[in-house]
């Protein structure tokens, strides 16, 4: 028996392989896992994201991210995923949106909201939202042991990453990585000012989001930053994100608010590159310090980590990689949660239709 699971990007987002945030990389790996399994993916997400299953499409964000625009936005999904539910049979909704509070659908299906934000971030009343079949979850320990008590949190399920597509052998070369979106609480700042008084060659790669804090935070904070050592590159394919993943001498991450996980930290361990980062929100559950890298407290340190980082094993940084951060055992368990919502809301046997046909093939390449 199949499934027909619809998921919910970010209003104004693309998904697919080359997409920058996280939320959008995990829904692109269960759409992909969804359609391969024999079950029916639909994806509402703007215009021009890349699925495997069916796109709905929403508008792409043209201009100035504003308020304005965020509510514009929002109206469109709601009114995209009112059309999708009278057009298509849908058995459980998966949202990955970060603001999904916003249109939550008047509907019996069951709905999953997965939390890709500080739980701060979010209004409070999600935590105790009245509707039937509504279920939360997080991404990371810590993520969830700071949710405020909610009797429909499920537990959490770590994030994961296509492992054998970032396990690509290379020679180091001299520069090291500082890689996502360029904005204030990256704290990206803070890397090139460590790469600085390391005396190392740093290439900043992400993109710019249209918001005006971001290219306010662009202007004054990077690119004052900016010299030969120094270098932003823009936004990066999944390509060339592997590529330097690869050869640098070590990833930064600089953050200044409480991650609730990291991909991109994930991705640099897989390709054998460790990991130098302050010890906000989830990263400490992914960096073993001293071993796949080093957690700071400034940019002090951050530079005295930089050059230690040579010292610490890649292989052992692609086992820990390998061990722990699987895309297969990340789905295997959204697949597990989706069969349990849809036997609460189907004959007692047809939740291990999803179940049965995930064999672990989470390849994104």
């Amino acid at each position: 028996m199949s499934y027909s699971i619809l998921s919910i990007a970010y209003p104004l987002t693309e998904v697919g392989l080359d997409a920058v945030g996280g939320s959008e990389q995990i829904l692109t790996l269960l759409d992909g896992a969804i359609t391969r399994a024999g079950n029916h993916s639909f994806v509402i997400a703007a215009a021009g994201s890349v699925v495997q299953g069916t796109l709905i499409a929403s508008p792409a964000a043209n201009g100035q991210l504003d308020d304005e625009l965020r509510r514009w936005g929002q109206r469109i999904h709601r009114e995209l995923l009112a059309d999708t539910l009278q057009r298509y049979p849908v058995d459980l909704i998966h949202m990955h949106s970060l603001d999904f509070h916003a249109y939550i659908p008047d509907s019996d299906i069951p709905v999953l909201a997965t939390l890709h934000l500080p739980p701060s971030w979010y209004p409070e009343w999600i935590f105790r939202h009245d509707r039937p079949r509504f279920y939360l979850n997080c991404v990371s320990f810590s993520q969830q042991r700071n949710c405020p008590p909610c009797p429909y949190m499920l537990p959490y399920i770590p994030n994961g990453i296509d492992i054998p597509h970032f396990d690509h052998r290379t020679a180091k070369q001299n520069y090291v990585l500082a890689l996502g979106r360029i904005c204030p609480e990256k704290g990206f700042h803070f890397a090139m000012r460590a790469a600085r008084m390391a005396h190392r060659e740093l290439v900043l790669a992400g993109e710019v989001f249209p918001y005006a804090a971001h290219r306010d935070y662009f202007r004054t904070e990077i690119e004052p930053l900016i010299d030969q050592q120094r270098s932003f590159v823009g936004p990066v394919g999944l390509a060339r994100k592997r590529r330097l993943l690869a050869e640098a001498g070590c990833l930064l991450i600089p953050s200044t608010v409480p991650e609730t996980s990291s991909l991109v930290a994930m991705e640099a361990l897989g390709a054998g590159t460790p990991v130098v980062a302050f010890p906000s929100g989830a990263l400490p559950e992914i960096i073993d310090h001293g071993r796949t890298g080093f957690l700071v407290n400034n940019v002090e340190e951050m530079a005295a980590a930089i050059g230690q980082a040579a010292s610490l094993d890649p292989e052992a940084c692609r086992y820990s990689a390998q061990s722990r951060f699987s895309a297969d055992r990340m789905i295997q368990r959204y697949f597990d949660v989706y069969a349990q919502i849809a036997a609460t809301v189907r004959p007692t046997t047809a939740g291990a239709g999803v179940l049965k046909k995930f064999h672990g093939e989470a390849r994104i390449a």
